[in-house]
């Protein structure tokens, strides 16, 4: 098995999308493409980086998709849910649409209320990427120019995703982005919905679900962060130790949505993240991550979203967990900073094992 400094090595030497400081203006056309290993195998798109499905086996080897989503490329345009997609230039929120870096004030696309949500009304999700290389056993890359003041942010920013097979059953994604003549802040997110009984299964209530994470950044009632980090024992945001996702869940007023800060794992390269099993099906998933954060949300806001195979998604009938960093940390000194500076590289990686017992 191969060991996390390994596959951190492993990721260092993936062959590389070069940045320049010229965009390309090409058409990029909106295809499918495929990754696979065995009977574990992904569906993607490069309208928003997205992935469209992820098969694997359960415990008595019967596959099936565990990722919600669309039977065409064209629902995924009409996408509210950001099924499976790549988030950004800022995933998650930015209260009241602005912040202020090096004594200026940008002012932001608001899409959600007065907020910034995932990058504004035509985020990262929203656009067709490049396909830079796919390796149909191994890797797919895509790149993305957003151009200076895209949704109000400031900059040209190169962005890549890989998604790439590492080892058996293993999984790892990585963002990597490069601001070019302005700093400015870059947060990717993969925002893909999970359910490991199967996607047109039902809810996912019944999850086992552990959380490396002693702590959240609570929010107010607009999921804007209040600038507080804040234990999570005592309240039913604790999952240090593993329990079904649906036992406190009617202590909250909708589900899960909020971002835990990840424990230090000293000087491990990657972080721990979460642990999901699903009894029914023996399936498993671990991630990793080298970001801070891991936002935790139980599809609240799913309601009768016609998906793949004529399956009727309602609401938890997925869960998410986008490993980033902390929402609205522009305006939040206290939280880890986002603003990347030209020639700095942001560098986000996210590694999955799958496997069924």
């Amino acid at each position: 098995m191969l060991s996390l400094k390994h596959i951190a090595l492993l990721l260092v030497v993936v062959v590389s999308v070069g940045f320049n400081n010229g965009f390309a203006a090409a058409e990029e056309k909106i295809d499918v493409y495929e990754l696979k290993r065995g009977n574990f195998s992904l569906k993607l798109t490069n309208y928003g980086a997205s992935v469209i499905s992820v098969f694997l086996p359960d415990q008595t080897g019967n596959v099936d998709d565990v990722l919600l989503g669309y039977d065409s490329v064209a629902d995924y345009k009409q996408d509210g849910t950001y099924f499976g997609a790549i988030v950004g230039r800022v995933a998650n929120r930015i209260g009241g649409a602005k912040f202020t870096l090096n004594g200026k004030t940008y002012h932001l696309v608001a899409n959600d209320g007065n907020n910034t949500l995932h990058g504004g009304k035509i985020g990262f999700a929203d656009v067709i990427w490049k396909v830079e290389e796919h390796r149909e056993d191994s890797l797919i890359t895509f790149s993305y120019d957003s151009y200076d003041g895209e949704q109000g942010f400031p900059g040209k920013v190169r962005a890549t995703v890989s998604y790439m097979f590492v080892g058996t059953n293993k999984l790892a994604i990585r963002m990597k982005a490069k601001a070019l003549i302005k700093p400015t802040p870059i947060n990717l997110a993969f925002h893909g919905y999970w359910n490991l009984g199967g996607h047109n299964s039902g809810n996912i209530l019944d999850h086992e679900i552990q959380l490396f994470a002693s702590k959240i950044t609570p929010v107010d009632s607009h999921l804007i962060p209040t600038g507080a980090i804040t234990p999570v024992q005592g309240t039913p945001y604790d999952f240090l130790e593993p329990h079904t996702i649906g036992s406190q869940i009617n202590e909250l007023p909708d589900g899960y949505d909020i971002n835990y800060a990840l424990d230090d794992s000293g000087k491990v390269h990657f972080r721990r993240a979460a642990v999901v099993w699903d009894k029914k099906s023996g399936r498993k998933l671990q991630l990793w991550t080298n970001k801070p954060g891991v936002q935790f949300y139980t599809g609240n806001m799913l309601h009768d979203v016609k998906g793949k195979g004529g399956a009727i998604y309602k609401v938890h009938a997925g869960l998410c967990l986008e490993t980033q960093g902390f929402p609205d940390s522009v305006n939040y000194p206290n939280f880890p900073s986002q603003i990347v500076n030209p020639g700095e590289t942001y560098d986000h990686v996210m590694l999955y094992r799958f496997t069924a017992d």
